[in-house]
């Protein structure tokens, strides 16, 4: 068989099916001009919730004169080559040292990428006698890591979403298990901080807590904690007063630093061991020196300036009261993540409960002029569809009200039925 002949047999097994109808519209779709809340679809200028930018640092006119003068003077090549063969640079150091001090952790690391990153880190850190224990909301990078453990013959448990029994029950599963193993290995419990589909909060100061009873290390994902959660903006360890008892945190540059790249910090110890071994750094190019003196303009004005992260806050706020007060369910986000959730509840299956979503969302783009993505099957349940709004610090109230209001009206309109008519092929060919 051909390896490629698999390629007719599943494609239509799940969204592949839809792509050449909804490549381009639902999927792939282009956001064009300056990145704000008022971008362009398709031409037409729309309200957009689909940004990561949480505090709008991303066209800040100090962070774009930062990148241009960084960019005019390195250049995007240098340094040529990872940083443990000839990549390493005084800014990258200055930048980890920075972040070590502004996270209370001896040392950081500085990564090119934080996908391949969080498979790596987990990978070097975990051997086939340690044991790991997650939630089971962590994301798909945490996902895979927990894939590639099992390969090379690892333990792992997973605990039901941010059930702080069922955590402890798992971390006991984990004692009992390295316990009897003739190599004791060691137990390392990894959540997100900030759940990036559902915007809730890990409850991160019960599992801490847990370190009374049980011997395990805690790694945590903050990818969509940094720079928005606690006073000062060092993430969800801060917001629960617990920087202390997380031992490893993790997160990218791609959201509230409007970015790329990825952060470690932890003790100098493990930070070392982690230079030295982790596969995704030894063997790919270090982040660009460009890139790395535009982070530590962004991390300067996270520190000068918190009342960037209360704006968030107060804008996601407003917009989450006013939607709850509309009856509509935004699930228990407590962050400026926004799902906004709406039964199909005239589908009858899940094709029909797909075409009334897309109708929906057609009607959002074209006839109300916002746009944010569309989570349907089978990452949300089968009769659901999620909308995934996030809030920044460049939205205005202006910009909350009319969507409090637009969101009302479509739900209604659901609620009547008046997505429920088949959508067309010759629909989709008009929004191409």
């Amino acid at each position: 068989m051909d390896i490629f002949d698999k390629i007719d047999d599943t494609k239509y097994s799940s969204l592949d099916r839809y792509q050449s109808m909804a490549h381009g519209y639902f999927a792939f779709s282009k956001l064009e001009g300056v990145i704000g809340p008022r971008m362009k679809f398709r031409g037409k200028d729309v309200l957009n919730w689909s940004l990561n930018d949480y505090l709008g640092l991303a066209n800040m006119p100090q962070v774009r004169e930062a990148d241009t003068q960084a960019t005019q003077q390195w250049g995007l090549a240098y340094p040529m080559g990872s940083r443990i063969l000839g990549g390493h640079t005084t800014e990258h150091e200055k930048l980890e040292d920075q972040l070590a001090e502004f996270l209370q952790k001896e040392d950081s690391f500085v990564l090119n990428h934080g996908y391949q990153a969080m498979l790596s880190l987990i990978d070097t850190l975990c051997s086939r006698f340690d044991v790991i224990v997650y939630d089971s909301d962590c994301h798909a990078c945490i996902v895979d890591s927990i894939f590639l453990h099992k390969a090379k013959g690892g333990k792992s448990f997973v605990y039901t979403h941010n059930d702080i029994q069922n955590c402890s029950k798992k971390l006991q599963m984990a004692q009992s298990y390295v316990n009897k193993t003739e190599r004791k290995g060691g137990i390392l419990l990894i959540t997100e901080g900030v759940f990036g589909l559902t915007g809730e909060l890990s409850i991160l100061d019960k599992i801490t807590a847990l370190k009374e009873s049980y011997n395990f290390r805690i790694l945590i994902d903050d990818s969509h904690g940094l720079g928005v959660m606690g006073n000062c903006g060092k993430g969800t360890a801060e917001h629960f007063g617990v920087l202390d008892k997380v031992d490893i945190i993790f997160s990218t540059f791609s959201k509230a630093f409007a970015c790329v790249g990825a952060v470690i910090a932890t003790t100098e110890k493990v930070t070392n061991y982690l230079r030295y071994n982790m596969r995704s750094q030894i063997f790919a190019k270090a982040l660009q020196v460009a890139v790395v003196k535009g982070i530590i303009a962004r991390l300067e004005i996270i520190r000068q300036h918190p009342e960037l992260c209360s704006k968030v806050r107060s804008i996601a706020s407003t917009l989450q009261n006013g939607l709850r007060q509309n009856g509509i369910n935004i699930g228990n986000t407590q962050s400026p993540i926004t799902p906004v959730c709406f039964q199909c509840s005239n589908a009858t299956d899940e094709e029909s409960a797909l075409n009334e979503a897309l109708n929906l969302v057609i009607d959002l783009r074209e006839y109300f002029g916002i746009f944010c993505p569309v989570v349907k099957y089978p990452t949300s349940t089968q009769n659901n569809l999620m909308l995934h709004l996030i809030a920044t610090a460049t939205h205005s109230e202006a910009d909350v009200q009319y969507t409090i209001e637009t969101f009302n009206t479509v739900s209604q309109k659901l609620k009547k039925g008046e997505y429920a008519k088949q959508m067309s092929s010759n629909v989709f060919s008009s929004l191409k």
